[in-house]
């Protein structure tokens, strides 16, 4: 069974942006991405790759735990409750600078030095 179920699917590929959560030795980190971003590089059924540029702080904490959150919202997408659906995606996270991956992101992206790879592991939705 996919991680990534219909509803999730459905509302990453509407989003205009994600907010991603690592934890480090001063609390949570707190990054952002575009949506078009996501989608250009891939979803797959269980792992999520994004470009990833700076991320310094980001690829740091990644060592230390690999845990990593992702939030996502569109209004495009039905909300079980009205107009809009959102959810909470968590998995292990890691920055590859090197391999088909990171190849991927710096062809799709010139700036990009390498692809934030999110293996999905539960996804809640909020709304």
């Amino acid at each position: 069974m996919p991680a990534i179920d219909a509803v999730t699917r459905d509302l990453l590929e509407h989003t205009e942006f994600v907010t991603l959560v690592t934890e480090g030795p001063d609390g949570p980190h707190v990054v952002g991405n575009w949506g078009d971003y996501l989608r250009k590089i891939g979803i797959d059924e269980d792992r999520i790759i994004l470009p990833a540029g700076h991320y310094e702080r980001t690829e740091e904490n990644l060592r230390r735990s690999s845990r990593i959150q992702l939030m996502a919202a569109s209004r495009a997408v039905r909300g079980t409750r009205g107009p809009g659906q959102g959810c909470v995606i968590r998995g292990k996270g890691s920055v590859q600078t090197e391999g088909e991956l990171a190849a991927r992101a710096k062809a799709a992206f010139k700036w990009a030095r390498g692809a934030l790879v999110i293996e999905v592991e539960s996804c809640e939705t909020q709304l």
